[in-house]
């Protein structure tokens, strides 16, 4: 970041601004959608603004560069960003962010839920307390995904596992009656690695830094926290280990683990939601084995791209999938404790660069009500923050799986990334140190990992 801050104004970032003219930047991914609520915001406000949307590249480390290069350049055209949640921090504390007024703060505090609200919130040094500094306007968390036919027919049950030590002990018995051996998971050296190392943690009662204290490094800093973080790395080299585990797995993200579940090379999978979509038209143009009698009276109306077929048409398709295919809650670390799954999605944020922060904050608003979220949720394909839109009757057709990713939203489930302005350098020194995954032993990567995040917050081997 400090490369980022030290660069001059560049030729891209204008200096100038249009009255009532209003720039929202947002990532390629639901960018459409996006641009498609702009304008029914600008056209609902009355002729107070025009919101123009501008999109930002492909991937988070160049979105958040390019984002930091016209913050630190004064791009007074800058009013409006889509912002990864892990950046609140990072942004707020270099004064990029115009805090979220209190009224307006408390009504989003009391509609959504408290997973995605928390990573909209940060304390800086000169704040008294928390505060919000963006407002949330879709969430994700992953979900474990499992094969209900094929494990009744070599461990006599459909139930799903609820720990990792289940989903080991299932998937050895699996492998021994003759089925698939892979346990398939995000394992390679990127932010997929540092989610899933998150989950675990947090699901053994542990976390990196102290939630009220970003200074402070909670690995290893009592017997307790560091037996939770001692549990979450034995069970990823566990998973890693397992006998007749992915040959690959150290190299795998969400794109191997959806590929190889849908090959039939596992019976479990841990995922975003899109894994759902993709194994229900893959499957419909046969290319799921395991689906494909399910779904092939279903072929012409799954594949027809010029009229693709409704929620409602989808509804009894979907149930019939969850015999073959289905979905449960995160895997948790003990029995009587709660798993934890590390959140994603975006929030909004004002620019301080905007030369109308007024009109911003109300665009911002428009952008994140109940009306635009629905039509992100179903059309995008991006789990609502807002509580009430998982009762809402278009939602519940367009997510079968809806009732468990409200779950997983709530206080007790949601396990936020650490809130820290350093937090891309913890990440980065976290899954750099942890690649290749099980390589290593246990008991002395706890203080390795501790002394590295130790390092990223003090500015130091920011390169691995």
């Amino acid at each position: 970041m400090a490369a980022a801050v030290a660069v001059p104004l560049f030729a891209a970032c204008s200096t100038g601004y249009e009255k009532g003219v209003l720039n929202i930047y947002a990532p390629t991914d639901g960018f459409d959608f996006i641009k498609q609520f702009a304008e029914t915001c600008s056209n609902e406000s009355g002729g107070k603004y025009t919101l123009k949307a501008n999109v930002l590249p492909k991937g988070a480390d160049d979105q958040r560069l390019q984002l930091a290069r016209r913050l630190a350049g004064n791009d007074r055209t800058l009013d409006l960003m889509g912002m990864d949640v892990v950046w609140t921090a990072e942004f707020a504390n270099a004064g990029w962010l115009v805090p979220i007024p209190d009224d307006i703060a408390a009504g989003i505090d009391q509609t959504n839920l408290a997973g995605p609200v928390a990573t909209a919130m940060w304390q800086r040094p000169d704040d008294a307390a928390k505060r919000m500094y963006a407002m949330p306007i879709w969430t994700n968390t992953q979900l474990l995904w499992s094969r209900p036919d094929m494990m009744k027919k070599t461990i006599g049950t459909r139930k799903p596992p609820t720990t990792w030590d289940e989903v080991l002990s299932d998937t050895a018995a699996i492998a021994k009656a003759g089925g698939p051996s892979w346990i398939m998971v995000q394992a390679k050296q990127y932010e997929g690695l540092m989610v899933w190392f998150n989950s675990l943690l947090a699901s053994a009662g542990g976390s990196v830094l102290d939630p009220d204290d970003a200074s402070k490094v909670t690995l290893n800093d009592t017997p307790e926290h560091r037996a939770a973080t001692l549990k979450a790395l034995q069970v990823m080299k566990a998973v890693a280990k397992a006998p007749g585990q992915d040959p690959s797995v150290t190299q795998s993200d969400e794109g191997t683990a959806r590929l190889g579940m849908e090959e039939g090379k596992a019976a479990f999978e841990i995922n975003w939601p899109f894994v759902w979509a993709s194994a229900r038209t893959n499957g419909a143009t046969g290319d799921v084995a395991f689906l494909k009698d399910t779904l092939a009276p279903y072929a012409d109306l799954l594949t027809n791209e010029d009229n693709p077929p409704t929620d409602a048409q989808l509804a009894p398709i979907n149930k019939k999938m969850r015999a073959r295919f289905n979905f449960s809650r995160y895997p948790g670390i003990f029995p009587d404790k709660p798993a934890k799954s590390t959140l994603g999605g975006l929030n909004i944020g004002v620019a301080t660069t905007s030369q109308q922060p007024e009109l911003a904050i109300e665009a911002a608003k428009c952008m994140t009500s109940e009306q635009a979220q629905k039509v992100y949720a179903i059309s995008g394909g991006t789990p609502p923050t807002i509580a009430s839109l998982y009762d809402d009757p278009d939602f519940k057709l367009a997510y079968p799986m809806g009732n468990v990713i409200r779950d997983q939203l709530e206080a007790d489930a949601a396990a936020p990334r650490p809130a820290s302005p350093q937090y891309q350098a913890i990440s980065t020194l976290v899954t750099a140190t942890l690649a290749p995954v099980g390589e290593w032993d246990p008991e002395t990567m706890v203080d390795k990992l501790a002394e590295q995040v130790q390092r990223a917050i003090d500015g130091e081997g920011i390169i691995p």
